[in-house]
Order: structure tokens, then C-alpha cells, then sequence
């Protein structure tokens, strides 16, 4: 069945609501995440230290220098790693491909424990340029390997190549942090991805970079549409292949980089919201990226609040994310088939 005829096969109004439902529930899930902790800080607290009506104790800076600053976090963090995830589907026309899943968030994540490790990076403002410089080197490698030898470019072997080079440096990274025990104090929390105890300078740190790389993606829909029917035809069609895929990787380091630089590595965000956006709105992206750039950080958000209360010392959000998406991952690869994706 073409794309055409799947996105008429859905209904109109459903549609046209994605866009308003995912920001309604978006500013929903923002509230929640205000006023639900793994504390004991009421809601009239809560709220009073939001106004400003609050006295200036403990209550109001924990709110206003942690669960505000956490709350903006999960939303760049959320968008970054969703539209990451649509654009490497998009540039791969590969329906399993992730950032997490390709090896991308175990790139970042290797490079910033060894600018902790060797070269004193410590705060997140020197943590985002070692994992942009992570993201970009591992997204080469592994499109190389993928596009390159036998099956060149099959989404198995993208896959399959994504997989071995993030564990290959995530041990690596592992082995570092074991060796250096001040350097597994400070990324432990971190490196299981995880938003807790962030505060403004992580949000300010990653905040340009994010911008740039949610502005590159959103300028790159109509030639990204245009890639989804064969690099012949979008040729045909007057789009230059090549500087297409310098842009989407370019925008996928960006934005990689940040979200791991800030909230370690995060896994599945980007599958899981693609197929369901997809589910939705049809594949047409011009539908698919502005609904992502709202409904993944609402998911991000709701993960993130589901591991506050679900223990008492809470949950990191990767965890969580890592919880949901798995069993998607498998399903979807027991329903199409890895050869037929």
C-alpha cells in the first residue's frame, strides 16, 4: 500500500488533532511535573513557591532551582531525542533505526566520560561539545559500516552495526569509569540517563544547540519527504542527496549531543514516538515532525514522573524509557520481519 493511501485510510479528524492534542497534553504533563516529586512537597507549597507567595526556605529553592529547571530539561531533552529519532528513520527510510539503537547516545555518552576522565570536563557547558564530537564520529562510523560490504545499507545491517558499536564503546566507557572510581561518582546517575539534580546551567548549556539543531530539522522536511522515495527520484526531483544527508546528520549530532550531554545516554524515545506520530498522521513529514516535536517531550515528561513515584529513591527516566521501548523494538521486528523493514 503507498503512503498516500495509508495517510486517506485514516480518519481526517484524527489527524488534524494531532498537532493541538499532543500540546495539550504536553502543557498537562508540564503541570504535573511541577507539582509531582519523589518528595513530600505539597501542593499548596508547591504552588506558593511557583508564585513567589512562598517564604524563601527549602521548599521554594528546591521548586524553583530543581523541578522547574527539570521540567525545561525534559522538554529539550525530549524534543532533541525525538526529532533525532524521525530524522534517522527519515535519512535511513529505516522504520527501526534510533539514535539509541544505532549507537549515536553510546557515542556521545563514551566521548563525555573521557573528557571526565583525561581532560577535566566536568560541568555540562564542557560535557555538550564532547558529545557532540561522540555523536558526530559514531553516526560516520556507523553509517559507513551499514552502507558499505555485503547488504550494504539494509536496515538489519544498520542495525545490527548501530548495536555492536554501542556496546563496543559503551563497555569501553564502562571500563573507564571502573578504572577512574572519581570519574564513576560523578556520571553513575547520569550514565543510566537520568534528569535528577539538574539545574539552569544544564538547561542554558544545551539550549543553543538544541534551538539549531530543532531549526536544521524542521528547514530539512520537504527534502527529507522527498529521500523517503529513493535517492534517484529525489535527485530527480531537484534535491541534492548529498547535502541533505551532511544536514540531517549535522542536525542529528546536534541534537544527540545535547540531550546526552545533558540526561546521559536516553534509548528508544525517538522509535517509540516516530511509529506512534507515524500511526497517526501517515508518513508525510510535514505532519510527523511537528507533532514529534511535542508528543516526545510529553512521553520524556511522563516517563520522568512515572520514575519519581514508582520507587521511593525514584526511578531514572532511561530506565523507564528503556522499560517501554523494548518490548516495542521486539514487537515490531516479530510483526514486519527484519528483512522486510
Amino acid at each position: 500500500m503507498t503512503p498516500a493511501l495509508r495517510t486517506a485510510g485514516r480518519p481526517r479528524a484524527l489527524r488534524r488533532a494531532a498537532l493541538p492534542g499532543s500540546a495539550l497534553l504536553l502543557a498537562v504533563l508540564c503541570v504535573t511535573s511541577l507539582f509531582v516529586g519523589s518528595g513530600s512537597i505539597g501542593f499548596a507549597e508547591t504552588l506558593d513557591a511557583l508564585t513567589g507567595a512562598g517564604e524563601d526556605d527549602t521548599t521554594t529553592l528546591l521548586v524553583r532551582e530543581y523541578r522547574v529547571p527539570r521540567t525545561v530539561l525534559a522538554l529539550l531533552v525530549g524534543a532533541a531525542l525525538g526529532l533525532a529519532g524521525t530524522v534517522v528513520q527519515a535519512l535511513t527510510r529505516n522504520p527501526l533505526a534510533d539514535p539509541g539503537i544505532l549507537g549515536v547516545n553510546a557515542g556521545a555518552y563514551t566521548a563525555v566520560v573521557f573528557g571526565a576522565a583525561f581532560l577535566g570536563a566536568g560541568a555540562t557547558a564542557g560535557q555538550v561539545w564532547f558529545g557532540l564530537a561522540g555523536a558526530a564520529v559514531t553516526a560516520i562510523l556507523v553509517h559507513v559500516i551499514g552502507t558499505t560490504g555485503a547488504q550494504a545499507g539494509s536496515p538489519v545491517k544498520l542495525v545490527l552495526t548501530g548495536v555492536a558499536v554501542g556496546a563496543v564503546l559503551s563497555g569501553v566507557a564502562f571500563a573507564v569509569s571502573v578504572v577512574r572510581p572519581e570519574v564513576f561518582d560523578r556520571v553513575r546517575f547520569w550514565q543510566v540517563g537520568s534528569l535528577q539534580g539538574r539545574r539552569w546551567e544544564t538547561v542554558l548549556a544545551i539550549l543553543p544547540f538544541v534551538v539549531v539543531g530543532v531549526a536544521l530539522t524542521l528547514a530539512l522536511t520537504r527534502p527529507l519527504n522527498a529521500l523517503a522515495l529513493g535517492d534517484d527520484t529525489a535527485a530527480s526531483l531537484g534535491t541534492r542527496v548529498l547535502v541533505v544527508r551532511l544536514a540531517g546528520l549535522a542536525a542529528v549530532t546536534l541534537l544527540c549531543g545535547a540531550a546526552t550531554a545533558a540526561a546521559g545516554p536516553i534509548s528508544f524515545l525517538g522509535l517509540m514516538v516516530a511509529h506512534a506520530v507515524r500511526a497517526v498522521t501517515g508518513p508525510d513529514l510535514r505532519r510527523v515532525l511537528p507533532v514529534s516535536l511535542l508528543a516526545a517531550p510529553a512521553l520524556f515528561l511522563a516517563a520522568d514522573v512515572l520514575g519519581r513515584v514508582l520507587v521511593p529513591s525514584e526511578l531514572p527516566v532511561g530506565i523507564v524509557t528503556a522499560f517501554l521501548g523494548a518490548p516495542l523494538l521486539i514487537l515490531l521486528t516479530r510483526r514486519r520481519g527484519g528483512g522486510r523493514l
